[in-house]
Protein backbone atom coordinates (compact mmCIF):
# COMPACT_ATOMS: atom_id res chain seq x y z
CA UNK A 1 0.00 0.00 0.00
CA UNK A 2 0.75 3.83 -0.49
CA UNK A 3 1.46 5.93 1.66
CA UNK A 4 -1.42 8.87 2.10
CA UNK A 5 0.78 11.45 0.38
CA UNK A 6 1.71 9.56 -2.87
CA UNK A 7 -2.03 9.11 -3.18
CA UNK A 8 -3.68 11.79 -5.79
CA UNK A 9 -7.63 11.52 -7.06
CA UNK A 10 -8.44 10.98 -10.14
CA UNK A 11 -5.68 7.73 -9.61
CA UNK A 12 -6.70 4.34 -11.34
CA UNK A 13 -4.90 0.64 -10.69
CA UNK A 14 -5.76 -2.09 -13.04
CA UNK A 15 -4.81 -5.06 -11.09
CA UNK A 16 -6.26 -7.95 -13.41
CA UNK A 17 -9.24 -10.18 -14.90
CA UNK A 18 -10.80 -13.69 -14.28
CA UNK A 19 -12.53 -15.53 -16.46
CA UNK A 20 -15.40 -17.18 -14.84
CA UNK A 21 -16.22 -21.00 -15.15
CA UNK A 22 -19.85 -23.12 -15.47
CA UNK A 23 -17.64 -25.67 -12.57
CA UNK A 24 -16.21 -22.56 -10.39
CA UNK A 25 -19.48 -20.46 -10.92
CA UNK A 26 -21.91 -23.61 -9.21
CA UNK A 27 -19.30 -24.57 -6.64
CA UNK A 28 -19.30 -21.15 -5.22
CA UNK A 29 -22.94 -20.30 -5.43
CA UNK A 30 -23.45 -23.99 -3.85
CA UNK A 31 -21.26 -22.83 -0.90
CA UNK A 32 -22.38 -19.05 -0.28
CA UNK A 33 -25.38 -18.33 -2.88
CA UNK A 34 -27.40 -21.97 -3.60
CA UNK A 35 -30.27 -19.71 -6.06
CA UNK A 36 -31.44 -21.96 -8.53
CA UNK A 37 -30.01 -19.41 -11.81
CA UNK A 38 -26.34 -20.35 -9.87
CA UNK A 39 -26.09 -23.87 -9.30
CA UNK A 40 -28.39 -25.62 -11.91
CA UNK A 41 -27.89 -24.76 -15.66
CA UNK A 42 -31.50 -25.65 -16.65
CA UNK A 43 -33.38 -23.68 -13.97
CA UNK A 44 -31.15 -20.83 -14.52
CA UNK A 45 -32.17 -20.91 -18.95
CA UNK A 46 -35.65 -20.70 -17.15
CA UNK A 47 -34.92 -17.80 -15.26
CA UNK A 48 -34.86 -14.42 -15.92
CA UNK A 49 -31.20 -14.67 -16.53
CA UNK A 50 -31.52 -17.30 -19.36
CA UNK A 51 -28.22 -18.99 -18.50
CA UNK A 52 -26.37 -19.75 -15.47
CA UNK A 53 -24.88 -16.65 -13.82
CA UNK A 54 -22.59 -16.00 -11.38
CA UNK A 55 -23.49 -14.27 -7.75
CA UNK A 56 -22.56 -10.96 -7.25
CA UNK A 57 -20.97 -11.86 -4.24
CA UNK A 58 -18.75 -14.03 -6.21
CA UNK A 59 -18.21 -11.24 -8.83
CA UNK A 60 -16.81 -8.75 -5.54
CA UNK A 61 -14.76 -11.84 -3.75
CA UNK A 62 -13.43 -11.96 -6.62
CA UNK A 63 -12.75 -8.25 -7.08
CA UNK A 64 -11.18 -8.61 -3.71
CA UNK A 65 -8.98 -11.35 -4.30
CA UNK A 66 -6.93 -9.85 -7.15
CA UNK A 67 -7.07 -6.57 -5.27
CA UNK A 68 -5.47 -7.78 -2.54
CA UNK A 69 -2.90 -10.07 -4.55
CA UNK A 70 -2.39 -6.77 -6.51
CA UNK A 71 -1.29 -4.74 -2.97
CA UNK A 72 1.06 -7.65 -2.24
CA UNK A 73 2.90 -7.80 -5.46
CA UNK A 74 3.17 -3.93 -5.08
CA UNK A 75 4.52 -4.64 -1.20
CA UNK A 76 6.84 -7.41 -2.21
CA UNK A 77 8.39 -4.78 -5.10
CA UNK A 78 8.91 -2.35 -2.55
CA UNK A 79 10.54 -4.29 -0.09
CA UNK A 80 12.88 -5.73 -3.15
CA UNK A 81 14.21 -2.05 -3.43
CA UNK A 82 14.58 -1.01 -0.14
CA UNK A 83 11.34 1.20 -0.11
CA UNK A 84 9.01 1.47 3.20
CA UNK A 85 5.87 -0.11 3.33
CA UNK A 86 2.90 2.04 4.57
CA UNK A 87 0.77 0.11 7.09
CA UNK A 88 -2.41 -1.14 5.90
CA UNK A 89 -5.62 0.26 7.76
CA UNK A 90 -9.42 -1.30 7.89
CA UNK A 91 -11.86 -0.13 5.57
CA UNK A 92 -14.88 1.14 6.97
CA UNK A 93 -17.19 -0.14 4.63
CA UNK A 94 -18.73 0.83 1.12
CA UNK A 95 -21.90 1.72 -0.44
CA UNK A 96 -24.07 1.76 -3.92
CA UNK A 97 -22.87 -1.89 -4.46
CA UNK A 98 -24.41 -3.14 -7.78
CA UNK A 99 -24.14 -5.55 -10.24
CA UNK A 100 -26.00 -4.11 -13.47
CA UNK A 101 -25.25 -6.91 -15.83
CA UNK A 102 -25.07 -10.73 -15.17
CA UNK A 103 -21.57 -12.36 -15.25
CA UNK A 104 -21.80 -16.02 -16.86
CA UNK A 105 -19.52 -19.03 -17.87
CA UNK A 106 -16.76 -17.67 -20.23
CA UNK A 107 -17.26 -14.10 -19.14
CA UNK A 108 -13.67 -12.37 -18.57
CA UNK A 109 -13.94 -9.75 -15.72
CA UNK A 110 -10.98 -6.85 -15.40
CA UNK A 111 -11.06 -5.48 -12.08
CA UNK A 112 -10.00 -1.58 -11.48
CA UNK A 113 -9.68 0.73 -7.97
CA UNK A 114 -9.97 4.61 -9.04
CA UNK A 115 -9.27 7.04 -6.32
CA UNK A 116 -12.13 9.82 -6.18
CA UNK A 117 -11.47 11.32 -2.89
CA UNK A 118 -8.80 11.63 -0.17
CA UNK A 119 -9.76 12.83 3.00
CA UNK A 120 -7.46 14.40 6.07
CA UNK A 121 -8.75 12.54 9.37
CA UNK A 122 -8.24 14.52 12.23
CA UNK A 123 -10.04 12.21 15.40
CA UNK A 124 -7.13 9.67 13.80
CA UNK A 125 -3.95 11.45 13.52
CA UNK A 126 -1.30 9.68 11.20
CA UNK A 127 -4.15 7.99 9.14
CA UNK A 128 -6.03 9.87 5.73
CA UNK A 129 -8.74 7.65 4.48
CA UNK A 130 -9.21 7.09 0.48
CA UNK A 131 -12.47 6.93 -1.52
CA UNK A 132 -12.38 5.23 -4.33
CA UNK A 133 -14.51 2.93 -6.93
CA UNK A 134 -14.14 -0.25 -7.15
CA UNK A 135 -14.87 -1.73 -10.89
CA UNK A 136 -15.70 -5.23 -12.80
CA UNK A 137 -15.73 -4.81 -16.69
CA UNK A 138 -16.19 -7.76 -18.90
CA UNK A 139 -15.19 -8.74 -21.99
CA UNK A 140 -17.49 -6.67 -24.04
CA UNK A 141 -17.21 -3.38 -21.89
CA UNK A 142 -19.96 -3.73 -19.78
CA UNK A 143 -19.84 -3.16 -16.30
CA UNK A 144 -20.77 -5.77 -13.89
CA UNK A 145 -19.40 -4.74 -10.48
CA UNK A 146 -19.47 -1.27 -9.37
CA UNK A 147 -19.02 0.39 -5.64
CA UNK A 148 -17.40 2.85 -3.95
CA UNK A 149 -15.61 1.90 -0.81
CA UNK A 150 -13.43 3.61 1.67
CA UNK A 151 -9.52 2.58 3.21
CA UNK A 152 -7.90 3.87 6.02
CA UNK A 153 -4.22 4.95 4.53
CA UNK A 154 -0.54 5.34 6.99
CA UNK A 155 0.43 8.85 6.39
CA UNK A 156 4.11 9.06 6.71
CA UNK A 157 3.85 11.63 9.99
CA UNK A 158 1.03 12.23 12.15
CA UNK A 159 -0.22 15.62 11.61
CA UNK A 160 -1.72 17.85 14.01
CA UNK A 161 -2.73 20.57 11.69
CA UNK A 162 -4.24 18.81 8.74
CA UNK A 163 -5.39 20.53 5.16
Amino acid sequence: MSYFEDLRVGDRVDFGSHTFTAEEIKAYARAYDPQPFHVDEDAARRSHFGALTASGWHTAAMWMRYFMAHEHERAAAARARGEPIAEEGPSPGLRDLRWPKPVRAGDTVFFANRIVDLRHMPDRPGWGLMVADGTGVNQRGEVVLSFRGAKFVRKRAAETNPD
